[in-house]
């Protein structure tokens, strides 16, 4: 920015051989093109060159000023603009360019006492007002910039900064309704603006707002806007985003397709799309939109880090690595980039590095809730993590999530009354989560407790989805609401028991369980890998075999042990049938293990491979998703080598349709289970297609889930106690072919009518278990 060229205001200490003779040429025009270009350093030289010549008028020295401070030298720049100041003490211009030097440095005290000076001199100076009003609004002083701006709208009443800059101080002091009108003021001044548009629909749907309706208006002046101008993407943005705070993401993808239509070239329409996609269930469109950001913005690293993430929801965890790698490369130690590699370090078989990573996150940013979240997802994959160990990285991520003060919760304490059941959850669909408790859910007595979803990443149609919308008396997507808003709307639904389905995973919502969203609140599969840590969450749910009688140290609340198993497999309706054991046509015994390779250890591997010397005709056969990946897949090859495993002995399976995923089973006579996060949803799968499970439980939760499932079906024999025995347990298994053919072939209907998959039996226990800490609320409420 160039100050105007045009004569300094009258003074009687304007000296005149300062300004130049009206037939001289004006020397100073080619330095004020290039800083008008943003070429300060190349402005230097002429600048300086027409005050050797004797332009020396106040404009130019303000515009070498100028220079020198976007060149580096702050300290010459305010040297420029203090003798400026000193020479026209009526003149505004130079205290405010040494303002602006000083907030641009950081040096927000000595910037706000320059910008008083300005206002001083000319209390109409509107860059002052909106500038002093910003830095009172970051010092928490809302009340005095919004003065400040209102006089400022008076004076400059088409300055769309002022305007905006009123919005956000009026919305700091809970005016979000006259916000929203500054805003909109400001958005009719500058159409093209963002921001400005982005601060608009935020408050729209504030939960401050007291006009809940407030949205939908703002919206449909939105839609109209875009009519009237179609060809406006920043209108088109607007209605987008609102959309998705609205909660009606598919026409928000619309939106905000057809703004990136209108600027193809942009980022902040794609990456403004490539967010919404990613949080929906289009997440490889999402891929592709961001990959799109990437290659138009190459050097910023928050693209390339909210690249990686989404292509680790598409497990794609070699090249989410290799991204994130590149970015820490270039910009150094960062807390939320090891974050994000961490997870994906451990989802390609590397377990003890990332915890390393994660710990390293936590070095950099001790009160990071993320980083320790991060922590608490990679250690229970770490062989030789402890109970006591995981329950302390859990207790330390629940300390660091921030919590404010709620209202009294207005539950009727009735032991007896019907009951509302709230589910939170990412994954209502078909997901392990669904699998293991749809069933359960829907076998729940109506008369008795009315269900309530809650719910993010939703697919609302896909099969799974249906079942739950149709047991539920309200679905509700949660997506766009922050954790304030989302514990309010659950104390106006008047939630009695929540129930967390997503623990500290992909789009967990432990932040807002902080606040207590229900009077009881319950932890349940989805990232159940051991005690969520959370003094706020008062039951797990749980079974005898994942927490024997005296686990009860390892956890922070109390467990609430069903009847039987702690889920409800619901086999999908896509099932193949189960075929004959196939080590009787192969002439060999083929192991299998179709777990995430997070699961899969340096001991594992050390253990498969004394398995497979013990039967030297045996092959193993791993498939997962990240085995897609051919480096992947070659490097676990190589690990069995460097074991001497020849690699024609295993075979790495990418990831395949869920139909063609269960058919395979039929290539496998005994499943060996990982350890110490053992399986779970593959587990039940495999049982029904035939097949049994190897497992060796620890002490933590997620150690345990083969154990309970197996048990549960009526095979507690298949559950071993050392490394050694589930050795020898896979050898003689292997070696009797008879009596491995007659369990497969009864072992579908075995499962079919066991407890794992009985959800009337389920419903009851797992009603019960709802009753009874429901009653022991009534009980011990908090009185207030």
């Amino acid at each position: 920015m160039t100050v105007d060229v045009r004569p300094a205001p009258p003074g009687p200490d304007l000296p005149a051989p300062d300004l130049p003779a009206p037939d001289l040429p004006r020397a100073d025009l080619p330095g004020i093109a290039l800083l008008a270009a943003g070429r300060f350093k190349e402005a230097l030289a002429p600048l300086r060159l027409a005050l050797s010549l004797g332009n020396a008028v106040p404009a130019t020295l303000l515009n070498l000023a100028i220079a020198e401070d976007h060149a580096g030298d702050r300290e010459a720049a305010r040297r420029i603009c203090r003798h400026v100041a000193a020479t026209l003490p009526d003149w505004d211009e130079p205290v405010l360019r040494l303002a602006e030097s000083l907030r641009a440095a950081g040096e927000h005290t000595e910037a706000e006492q320059t910008y008083r000076q300005v206002l001083e001199r000319n209390p109409a100076r509107p860059e002052a007002l909106i500038a002093l009003s910003g830095l009172l609004l970051m010092r928490g002083q809302p009340e005095p910039a919004r003065d400040l701006l209102l006089q400022c709208c008076g004076i400059a009443p088409d300055n769309a900064e002022a305007w905006n800059t009123l919005g956000l101080a009026l919305r700091a002091t809970d005016a979000t309704g006259l916000a929203l009108s500054a805003f909109i003021a400001a958005q009719r001044l500058r159409p093209d603006c963002l921001d400005y548009m982005l601060n608009g629909v935020e408050t729209a749907v504030d939960r401050k707002n007291p006009d809940p309706t407030q949205g939908d208006a703002e919206l449909a002046r939105l839609t109209v806007g875009c009519e009237q101008s179609p060809l406006n993407p920043v209108l088109q943005l607007g209605c987008g985003m609102l959309l998705e705070r609205l909660g009606r993401r598919a026409e928000a993808i619309d939106a905000l397709e057809a703004a990136t239509e209108l600027a193809p070239h942009d980022l902040a329409p794609l990456r403004l799309l490539g967010g919404v996609l990613a949080r929906s269930s289009r997440v490889p469109q999402a891929e592709a939109v961001l990959r799109r950001v990437a290659a138009l913005d190459p050097n910023n690293p928050q693209v390339h880090n909210d690249h990686a993430v989404v292509l680790m929801r598409l497990h794609r965890h070699v090249e989410a690595r290799t991204i994130l790698l590149d970015v820490l490369d270039k910009i150094g130690p960062n807390a939320a980039i090891f974050c994000n590699l961490a997870n994906a370090t451990a989802c390609i078989g590397l377990q003890d590095e990332a915890v390393v990573i994660a710990r390293r996150a936590i070095e950099l940013d001790p009160g990071s809730a993320l980083a320790r979240r991060a922590l608490c997802n990679t250690l229970p994959y770490r062989d030789g993590t402890t109970g006591a160990e995981l329950l302390q990285a859990m207790r330390d991520c629940s300390a660091a999530l921030a919590r404010s003060p709620q209202p009294p919760l207005a539950n009727t304490p009735d032991p007896h009354r019907p009951l509302v059941v709230g589910l939170l959850s990412g994954t209502l669909r078909s997901h392990p989560v669904g699998w293991l408790t749809v069933a359960g859910i829907e076998t729940l007595d109506p008369d008795q407790f009315s269900v309530i979803c809650l719910v993010q990443n939703a697919a609302p149609e896909e099969p799974i989805a249906r079942r739950y919308r149709a047991v539920a008396r309200n679905w509700i997507e949660v997506d766009g609401l922050d954790d304030a808003a989302l514990t309010s709307l659950a104390h106006r639904l008047g939630i009695d028991i929540l129930i967390d389905l997503g623990g500290y995973g992909d789009a967990a919502r432990m932040a807002a369980c902080a606040n207590r969203l229900a009077p009881v609140q319950i932890k349940w599969v989805g990232m159940q890998a051991h005690s969520s840590g959370l003094a706020e969450m008062d039951w797990f749910i749980t079974d005898r075999w994942e927490t024997p009688d005296g686990f009860e140290p390892l956890y922070s609340e109390k467990l609430l042990r069903l009847d039987d198993g702690y889920v409800c497999y619901s086999p999908p309706p896509h099932t193949p049938d189960v075929v004959a054991l196939p080590a009787r046509a192969n002439g060999f015994v083929t192991f299998g293990c179709f777990n995430n390779l997070a699961k899969i250890t340096p001991r594992v591997i050390e253990t498969w491979a004394e398995i497979l010397r013990r039967i030297p005709n045996a092959q193993l056969v791993l498939k997962t998703h990240q085995l897609s990946d051919a480096a992947t897949a070659n490097g676990f090859l190589a690990d069995f080598a460097a074991l001497g495993i020849a690699a024609e002995r295993i075979e790495t399976r990418g990831s395949s349709g869920h139909r063609a995923f269960m058919g395979q089973y039929g290539d496998i006579d005994i499943v060996l289970d990982p350890f110490p996060y053992s399986g779970g949803l593959t587990t039940c799968e495999a049982l029904w297609m035939g097949v049994p499970t190897i497992t060796l439980p620890g002490e933590i939760f997620a150690s345990r889930h083969s154990a309970s499932h197996m048990s549960n079906a009526g095979l507690p024999d298949w559950v071993t106690a050392s490394v050694d025995e589930y050795i020898e347990m896979a050898v003689a298994r292997a070696t009797d072919l008879t009596a491995l053919a007659t369990l497969r072939a009864g072992l579908r209907q075995q499962v079919r009518h066991s407890p794992l998959c009985d959800a009337p039996r389920f419903g009851r226990s797992l009603g019960t278990a709802l009753r009874l800490a429901w009653q022991e609320w009534c009980i011990q409420r908090p009185l207030g």
